[in-house]
């Protein structure tokens, strides 16, 4: 008889595209159940996907909204509770957030097994709540800042989790820097402000020194429509777009991204061998992103400039540097393709299998 298998998700794309590739991984071999909160369901596509709402409360400081967000968590345990006793789940898998919090909870009070997965550099507060009570939890490193040292045995390594039709497309394979140089830029699934107002500047002072074209997340559509006034004023060639399930279509276009330092976009831009300029989130919880982006580039994968430190004219000169003496290009380029080599479908798909397997 097939296991239950329920993933809790929830929040932003970093927490329900991950969620989205172990259902794929496992839906061959197991009954899978999806639930998210109403910020992550516009990541996932019901029609592929045994999904299901559970609206969790966010967690506030304001002491006035604390009544409220009792009420709606005990209504959320409430159905979280029966969601499993109904359907029967036998594991729980959660990817983090405090969207995890009711559904772990039940599970623990059930005595059903609990896999985290964690793919930041910093331990997420839920997952380190939680990692007492679970049997394992997928990691992409075993250095995680925060990580409790009596725990690390439950860590299982796996590459990062990519979508499975990602490993279908070609990757971003160039040997030299084109006339037209495109650069990628991403603010997030949630959008950037500073991506919107100040990465945009710099793009329109570059393109009077180089050509160049834009692929652009923009997810305010009247900042969109502004800024393709103002970048077909500068005779930029651009796509801009807000959140794309298939963003990957867009890296096979570029040779340059400028992103934020979520685990999968960035894990993305590595497999797809596009050299990126990290400019973490400064806001992120424990600063997440900045580990997350010093992790790559330790390992010679990328650039980081941080936000406070962000000077227009000093990255500007610095892509053009880059285009002019693309050494530094090409090493990336280069170390990308080794890092990833190993990371295939089958790979993950058989670490996963047997996690699950094991008792």
């Amino acid at each position: 008889m097939k296991k239950n298998i329920l993933i809790s998700t929830g929040g932003s794309g970093g927490h329900t595209i991950p969620a989205t590739a172990l259902y794929d991984h496992l839906k061959n071999d197991y009954r899978i159940f999806l639930t998210s909160d109403k910020r992550g369901s516009q990541f996932i596509n019901d029609k592929d996907y045994n999904f299901k709402l559970i609206e969790i409360p966010r967690i506030s400081k304001n002491l006035f909204k604390i009544p409220n967000i009792i009420f709606f968590l005990i209504i959320s345990l409430f159905k979280s509770f029966f969601f499993i006793k109904k359907n029967n789940i036998d594991i729980l898998i959660s990817t983090g957030g405090y969207m995890s919090l009711p559904l772990c909870l039940c599970a623990k009070v059930l005595n059903i097994k609990i896999y985290l997965f964690e793919p930041n550099m910093v331990i997420g507060r839920s997952n380190k709540f939680f990692l007492r009570f679970s049997e394992k939890i997928i990691c992409y490193s075993d250095k995680i800042i925060n990580f409790p040292d009596k725990q690390k045995n439950k860590i299982l390594l796996i590459n990062p989790l990519l979508r499975k039709e990602i490993y279908e497309k070609k990757k971003n394979i160039k040997k030299k820097i084109k006339k037209n140089f495109s650069i990628l830029i991403i603010g997030g699934s949630q959008g950037s402000e500073f991506f919107d107002e100040e990465i945009s500047e710099l793009m329109i002072n570059l393109s009077k020194n180089y050509k160049i074209s834009l692929i652009q997340q923009i997810i305010d559509e009247n900042k969109k429509n502004l800024l393709k006034k103002k970048y077909k004023e500068n005779g930029i060639e651009n796509e801009l777009f807000s959140f794309d399930q298939e963003i990957f279509k867009k890296y096979i276009k570029a040779d340059l991204a400028i992103t934020r330092s979520g685990a999968s976009t960035i894990s993305e831009l590595i497999f797809f061998e596009i050299p990126f300029i990290a400019i973490p989130l400064p806001k992120s919880k424990d600063n997440h992103q900045f580990y997350n982006a010093k992790n790559y580039y330790d390992k010679k994968l990328c650039w980081i400039v941080n936000q406070s430190d962000y000077n227009k004219d000093n990255l500007k000169e610095f892509i053009l540097n880059l285009i002019q003496n693309p050494e530094n290009y090409f090493e990336k380029k280069n170390n990308m393709c080794e890092f990833s080599y190993q990371n295939t479908w089958n790979n993950i798909n058989q670490k996963l299998l047997a996690l699950i397997n094991e008792n």
